[in-house]
């Protein structure tokens, strides 16, 4: 019997995932990695914003240091285990795209908007002088957008997601 998801493959022919994952450091590539896992257990064919905000929580205790109120984090992550028994199966085989973000078509294995999230976080790193991105970047990236599935995630556990972006900015100043 064949997998209901196919396989997603760095080497597939016009695949362009190993230049997004490019733009990723060490730590976050385990992020990517675990996501995948994530979407590939949830039934989803991509890797999208809540999938990567699930794994961001998961890897870094920098972004977990994002989230400073204990409660906050704990309902944020009830709410992401939630998604694959609950409320997230109506994102089952749709794909996540705003169109906020400008459309990715060739990136294997994201959605359009987690593949803008993953190039907008390497374009932040560069902004600031870094050749990798960090995980902090990538959950700016993840919040920027409000129809995110990522910033619905945040919504619905009660975080403001422009609050968390100022967040992310105020330290990111008060690291110069």
């Amino acid at each position: 019997m064949p997998p209901r998801i196919p396989r997603q493959s760095v080497n597939e022919p016009g695949s362009n995932r190993t230049d997004i994952d490019a733009t990723l450091g060490e730590e976050l590539a385990a992020v990517v990695s675990g996501a995948r896992r994530r979407a590939v257990r949830d039934g989803d064919r991509q890797i999208d914003s809540a999938h990567l905000l699930h794994s961001l929580l998961e890897y870094d205790p920098e972004v977990r240091a994002v989230f400073e109120d204990g409660p906050q984090l704990a309902r944020l992550l009830g709410y992401l285990v939630q998604r694959s028994i609950g409320y997230g199966l109506r994102w089952q085989g749709s794909v996540e795209d705003s169109g906020a973000v400008p459309v990715v078509t060739e990136a294997e294995g994201y959605s359009p908007l987690a593949a803008g999230a993953v190039r907008y976080a390497g374009a932040r790193a560069a902004r600031r002088g870094d050749d990798r991105a960090n995980g902090t970047d990538l959950l700016a990236a993840l919040v920027v957008d409000p129809q995110s599935r990522a910033a619905e995630v945040l919504g619905r556990a009660g975080i403001d997601a422009g609050a968390v972006l100022g967040r992310i900015e105020g330290r990111a100043e008060r690291a110069f």
